[in-house]
């Protein structure tokens, strides 16, 4: 298994691309529009979009926060539904997933 401390820098990373990300999103979203109305139309558009990475990006937020907060608690690499190790090649892919896969597959 890969040294927690590893893993533990892995997700800080993420954590900070993310809240750059946002950082970024956020700008956008706060600058002026445009007068005309076709083009008020299209940044409106772009700005669902921005909105909705906005909120997947803040979601993957509190998933990696609460992996960290497993990891504190020495709960990591655990599921929290079913208490199995879940799989290496699984954490490689989702390093913040709380879910062995056969309980992240009765998630939904």
């Amino acid at each position: 298994m890969i040294a927690l401390d590893i893993r533990r820098g892995q997700l800080l990373d993420r954590l900070q691309e993310l809240d750059s990300r946002l950082h970024g999103i956020e700008a956008e979203l706060d600058s002026p529009h445009s007068k005309d109305w076709e083009d008020a139309a299209v940044e409106r558009e772009g700005e669902e979009v921005l909105e909705g990475l906005g909120q997947a990006g803040q979601e993957e937020i509190r998933r990696i926060r609460a992996a960290l907060q497993r990891m504190r608690e020495g709960e990591y690499g655990y599921c929290v539904q079913c208490g199995t190790e879940v799989a290496e090649d699984r954490l490689n892919l989702l390093p913040a997933t709380p879910f062995c896969a056969s309980c992240a597959a009765k998630q939904g």
